[in-house]
């Protein structure tokens, strides 16, 4: 078994990792982590693995952890004409750093134990626990699934928001309906295309809340994410 952040095969996490329009994981993993190593030695026996994946919020909150999901499934190496197929997919989707030659890194001749190994988990199952409760996958939906477009904006906003804009989060208790509002802190805690998540603080050792402010619309774009934004904190306002 292994997981992204800790396991039993030790440390090597994933530098990257994407999904393929099939629904597999593709893990682009250290040469020498034990991971890769268990799934060379594996050869062409499908390796029980789960991929334990943590979601923290970008911002300095009470509870931090949003979420966790888990999914098990049989790990093995990415091998012949699929290799450059995966890479590619790999490399659009993390275009940074060593990714940027991972195509031609994984082709080029090595005496030993390569520097990058591309795993496959052929996913079986899946299980999420985060802020909407928690729930089982089915591996279609995973493969079907399109990422949501504030996803790569969310950590630079919710940190943006929280550093820049405090007065204008505190508006938003006004839509609480609640006497209890002006005792509250605000901190912005998730951001997605149908809405803004705010935990509510009321003090060290006092619980805390979550309230959702959905969007009269999805968004599609930061344009429209400052468009919907600025129509919330005007309803607040007024």
């Amino acid at each position: 078994m292994w997981t992204r952040d800790q396991g039993e095969c030790g440390t090597g996490a994933p530098a990257a990792r994407t999904v393929t329009p099939d629904g597999d994981v593709i893990l682009l993993v250290p040469g020498e982590s034990a991971a890769a190593r268990a799934a060379a030695h594996a050869q062409d026996d499908d390796l029980p693995a789960v991929i334990e994946i943590t979601d923290v919020a970008p911002v300095s909150v009470p509870h931090r952890i949003r979420g966790r999901a888990w999914l098990a499934g049989w790990l093995t190496p990415v091998r012949g004409d699929d290799r450059a197929v995966c890479a590619a997919l790999m490399a659009e989707r993390h275009p940074v750093g060593e990714l940027l030659g991972l195509t031609e890194s994984l082709d080029a001749p090595s005496t030993g134990r390569p520097a990058w190994m591309l795993l496959r988990l052929e996913v079986g199952e899946v299980s999420v626990d985060d802020l909407w409760g928690a729930e089982r996958v089915d591996p279609e939906e995973l493969a079907a699934a399109e990422p949501d477009p504030m996803t790569a904006h969310e950590a630079e906003l919710l940190q943006h928001l929280a550093s820049v804009h405090p007065e204008r989060l505190a508006g938003l208790c006004g839509l609480l309906g609640s006497r209890e509002a002006p005792a509250l802190t605000p901190v912005p805690l998730a951001l997605d295309r149908l809405g803004l998540r705010v935990r509510f603080t009321r003090g060290p050792g006092l619980a805390a809340f979550d309230a959702r402010f959905d969007f009269p619309e999805p968004v599609a774009d930061v344009c429209g994410l400052r468009r919907a934004l600025r129509s919330l904190f005007a309803a607040a306002a007024h």
